[in-house]
């Protein structure tokens, strides 16, 4: 079997995947950099059974993602995954669909339509671009004069992405979330992700520590991942009074930091996953 891994750089991640691979016999791996990459729409035959996409730009990702399944390969994760799990609004609406608890979420088009969204809401909320990842450009509104300034500067820089004004009810989660791993129908692990500053990303900061997979947490987490069309995915949750919301689903999951932190050989799932949908054993 030949598998194709699409990167950006091999990051410790890719690494580990890298080794992973090495590991196991008739199978045949190649990188593939996304940097590098030129397509022939109607016309390119690619000489591999399924693609692992790990690309670190999103919009990158994607469209590689469609080309090759254009093209007839297999990909882990399949389009339709990286669409929905690469916009915030997307995924709402897949999780309310399937009845995933989330926080309540609104959006709006216009400055004056966000304030008054914001107010009937009630403060704090969360302002998130609705395309990002990281950690990145999210704001916490905590009044009118701070929900003002911040709606006119995205306003004024005036890309599309701030053009959507995604907006979250603000979740007291006590310094920390929880981000579990779903390969295929399991969650496989789960780590605490523990900071002093709301953003709890280990991106940003966050400690990793284990967290034990209970029942219910591996059942949102599972049911999240069915919502956005299943495969390789981390999920974002927060523990509430009212028990577990989940807040976002990665789809080109980052888990250097949680294998030895959990004790779970995680990039061995993964790649357990990846040479089931090249036999055909799974759908994507």
């Amino acid at each position: 079997m030949k598998i194709g891994l699409l990167h950006s750089l091999i990051r410790k991640d890719e690494k580990f995947l890298i080794d992973e691979f090495k590991k196991r016999k008739n199978v045949e791996l190649v990188l593939i950099d996304d940097r590098k990459l030129s397509f022939n729409i109607g016309k390119d035959n690619f000489d591999i059974d399924v693609l692992v996409e790990r690309s670190i730009n999103h919009s990158r990702a994607l469209h590689s993602i469609v080309l090759y399944e254009s093209a007839g390969v297999k990909c882990v994760n399949n389009s339709k995954v990286a669409t929905i799990c690469g916009d915030k609004l997307l995924t709402s609406i897949a999780l309310n669909d399937y009845k995933v608890p989330q926080p309540e979420v609104r959006v709006a088009f216009t400055e004056e339509s966000a304030i008054d969204t914001i107010e009937e809401m009630g403060y704090p909320v969360v302002l998130k671009p609705a395309v990002g990842s990281w950690g990145r450009l999210l704001s916490k509104i905590n009044d009118r004069d701070a929900a003002e300034s911040i709606l006119e500067h995205k306003t004024i820089l005036g890309s599309y992405h701030h053009s959507i004004f995604y907006i979250q009810k603000y979740v007291e989660k006590k310094g920390k979330d929880i981000r579990s791993f779903v390969v295929g129908d399991k969650c496989i692990a789960a780590i605490y992700r523990t900071s002093p500053h709301w953003i709890t990303n280990t991106a940003r900061g966050g400690v990793a520590t284990n967290c034990e997979v209970t029942e219910e947490l591996a059942e949102i987490s599972v049911n999240a991942a069915k919502a956005v069309g299943g495969g390789v995915v981390a999920i974002d949750v927060f523990e509430t009074e009212n028990g577990y919301e989940v807040n976002e689903v990665n789809y080109t999951m980052e888990f250097k930091n949680s294998i030895s932190t959990t004790g779970v050989n995680i990039p061995e799932h993964i790649v357990d996953y990846v040479i089931k949908v090249g036999r055909g054993e799974v759908n994507e």
